[in-house]
């Protein structure tokens, strides 16, 4: 039908363009043109104005070429324009068209001209295309990937109004769209779109103090530079609060609870209080996490309802809070699930708490802390789960199913230090932590140094029967090349303890063992005035106990510690000679500022029971180095024999003081250090070595790295002048 259409288009136009002189036209009451060819009766219509037609239909019909029946036929060809036939008398000629002018401007033939011969087709159209992969694909660049860096920035200023009273600026600033765009914008609208942003920010902060009412609008105007030219602009964001909205009431639909006003008395609202978004959000958290704590696990608190009441002189707004809180729970049984690392007969040592107690979530964490520190679970959980049965109290058991997944238990480990006297000191450790179930762990310990050098092997079992206590038993063999003695020493020892660990840290530990020891030393003799070896066998009982009140095991910035040694001993050098060892330690930690903790250590030790030349070199005590008195070599403080290398004594004490400044992930430590060793059983003040210096510190994840520079204050001969500490941990 389209094809048809045009056609008849073309027809039309060819018909409504013949030449007035190419058409015979009847005038109005002449008479009919007579022929074969003239127009019929029923032809002669007229217009409404009574003329006669144009064209007749007859001729119009005799105009229209065949059409085919087949809609989908290819068109004819047009016909050239033949030369106008004289029309026979008493007949109209056939209309002809008149062709358009020329676009050239060359003479337009005239009716009657035929068309001329095609013009030449244009040789480049007749080269072949180019192959696609020549041409450039590259896409043209459009506004869109003009960056904002390619557009010329202007400049704005940024003022807020009306916050400061509510102590709101310093907030609106730090989410501010005008001032995160740093005061550059490619264009006026931009800085608009980013006020306009801003209003609702300034709405949206009002309202979180209860008002409502709160509006607020911006206005952006040009700032006259120098010389009355233009200059940037200025953005202003104008703040009205209104009035401030108060609760009138304060309801919770809940079920009953025990104690009844358990809900209310821990939700810390109460008529009067501003509607302030950060008081309401705070007290709702607060009832979420009591509750939990006091026996219903499964408690919810739902979405709260504020309507307002704004046509009274003084705002006000109802409060209601929906609270689920389930049924109130005791502790039942434990259950595990997933890849099972422990059994439940271990699992079952490391809670706190026991069947029939009332639900604590505290210590539902707390056990999943305790088999986090474990460090054998890739993941854990701790989930309550309802089982129906009911206590003759009314609370319903609530099983804790922990879901266990297995972690990597093996791991590599190592450390490495220097200080002056001791060299350098590097240790690598290979552990099993579970190589004997249940977290039977064997530890593999290799130690190089320039003066110390060794081997052990320890076999550790955690959580032994009770949570958090440890059996250890070591066996290690290793060689001591200080200028204080040169010793090569065996040891057999086996120890309880109950430990801190990183995640649980406890106010009370202490510890308590056995120990065999052999060793081959050299002892310098002052009866025949030579240095000599000699072989001494010991059997010791240690015990240790800590009083821990600080806030951290690695890096404490508040509170003390206090901490007793006290082995008896015995030596066996030719006879049997019994003796005591004891060390008493007290530090504290005061946060002076929020960047600066001081730090002080006090230490003292004594031997007794003994003359200092039967004890083993490696047995005495010394003074000096980098967890002792700054300044000095590693053991160099305390008597020295004719050659000045020290021999060591029955008793010590060390002081210490510490600045710890933190900034970031580093710090700087001034500190001065003050002690020595004694021949004699109890210490003195007397002779003290002071030594001072400054430390930098590195915060990682598993405690300062250290490096500390001292230099000693009142040198002995002999003595260097400084004295270089590098190690990880703090000094004390």
């Amino acid at each position: 039908m389209a094809v048809l259409h045009g056609r008849q288009y073309w027809l039309a136009f060819a018909l409504a363009a013949v030449s007035p002189a190419s058409a015979q036209i009847a005038q109005p009451g002449s008479a009919p043109a007579q022929g074969p060819d003239a127009p019929r009766a029923d032809d002669q219509e007229a217009d409404p104005q009574g003329n006669a037609p144009i064209v007749p239909e007859s001729e119009f019909d005799a105009a229209l070429p065949p059409l085919s029946g087949d809609i989908n036929a290819p068109l004819e060809p047009m016909i050239q324009n033949a030369p106008a036939q004289p029309a026979a008398s008493g007949t109209a000629t056939r209309p002809t068209t008149q062709p358009l002018p020329p676009a050239n401007g060359a003479a337009a033939p005239q009716v009657g001209d035929t068309l001329g011969a095609p013009t030449p087709e244009d040789p480049v159209l007749a080269q072949p295309l180019e192959p696609l992969a020549t041409f450039d694909t590259t896409p043209l660049q459009t506004a869109a990937d003009v960056k904002d860096t390619d557009q010329p920035e202007i400049r704005y200023e940024t003022a807020v109004r009306g916050l400061e009273p509510l102590n709101l600026e310093d907030e609106f600033k730090s989410l501010s769209a005008l001032r995160e765009g740093g005061g550059k914008a490619a264009n006026a609208t931009q800085v608009s779109a980013r006020a306009r942003e801003d209003e609702q920010l300034a709405i949206r902060l009002m309202r979180s103090l209860g008002y409502y009412d709160a509006t607020a609008i911006s206005t952006v105007e040009q700032v006259p530079g120098e010389d009355g030219k233009a200059g940037r602009l200025r953005a202003v964001v104008t703040a009205t609060p209104g009035r401030l909205y108060r609760l009138s009431s304060v309801t919770i639909n809940a079920e009953p609870t025990t104690p009844p006003d358990l809900i209310r008395s821990n939700l810390p609202l109460k008529v009067g209080d501003p509607i302030e978004a950060a008081r309401v959000q705070g007290a709702e958290a607060n009832v979420s996490l009591v509750l939990p704590q006091r026996g219903y696990p499964f408690a919810k608190v739902g979405e709260r309802d504020i309507l307002l009441e704004d046509e009274s002189p003084e705002p006000t707004g109802a409060y209601t809070l929906p609270v689920e809180t389930g049924p109130r729970s005791s502790f039942g049984q434990l259950t595990t699930s997933g890849d099972p690392v422990f059994d439940l007969e271990h699992l079952n040592v490391f809670p706190r708490f026991k069947q029939g107690d009332l639900y604590d979530s505290r210590l539902t964490d707390d056990l999943r802390e305790a088999l986090i520190a474990t460090s054998l679970f890739q993941t854990v959980s701790v989930q309550p789960q309802r089982t129906g049965r009911m206590n003759p109290d009314g609370t319903e058991q609530i099983d804790l199913m922990v879901n266990q997944s297995k972690g990597p238990a093996r791991s590599l480990g190592g450390s490495a230090g220097y200080q002056v006297g001791q060299g350098i000191r590097v240790e690598g450790t290979w552990t099993h932590r579970n190589l004997f179930p249940q977290e039977g762990a064997l530890i593999a310990s290799v130690v190089a140094g320039t003066q110390e050098q060794g081997a052990s092997g320890t076999f550790r079992r955690s959580n032994a029967g009770r949570r958090d206590r440890t059996f250890t038993a070591v066996a290690s063999a290793s060689r001591l090349n200080y200028d204080a003695f040169d010793a090569f020493i065996g040891t057999l020892s086996a120890r309880w303890s109950y430990d801190s660990t990183p995640i649980w840290q406890k106010p009370f530990t202490y510890s308590y063992g056995v120990e065999l020891t052999g060793t081959n030393e050299s002892v310098y003799d002052f009866a025949r005035g030579e240095r000599r070896r000699g072989t001494y066998g010991i059997a010791a009982l240690p015990g240790q106990v800590v009083w821990d009140r600080s806030d951290s095991l690695l890096n404490p910035a508040k509170g003390f510690r206090l901490k007793l040694n006290l082995s008896p001993e015995t030596s066996v050098r030719g006879a049997v000679r019994p003796y005591g060892r004891s060390m008493v330690e007290g530090t504290f930690y005061y946060p002076a500022t929020s960047s600066i903790v001081i730090a002080g250590r006090a230490r003292a030790g004594s031997i007794f029971g003994i003359d200092r030349d039967d004890l083993a070199p490696s047995r005495r005590y010394y003074g000096g180095g980098g967890g002792s008195v700054r300044g000095y070599g590693f053991q160099r403080l305390g008597p020295l024999d004719p050659d000045g290398n020290p021999v060591g004594g029955r008793s010590l004490n060390e002081f210490a003081l510490e600045a710890r400044y933190r900034f970031g992930n580093f710090g700087i430590v001034p500190f001065i250090d003050a002690g020595n060793s004694y021949e004699s059983t109890l210490p003195s003040f007397s002779d003290l070595r002071f030594g001072a210096g400054i430390g930098g510190r590195f915060y990682t994840n598993f405690g300062p790295m250290r490096v500390d520079v001292a230099t000693p204050l009142n040198k002995r001969p002999g003595d260097g002048r400084i004295a270089l500490y590098i190690s990880i941990g703090q000094a004390f």
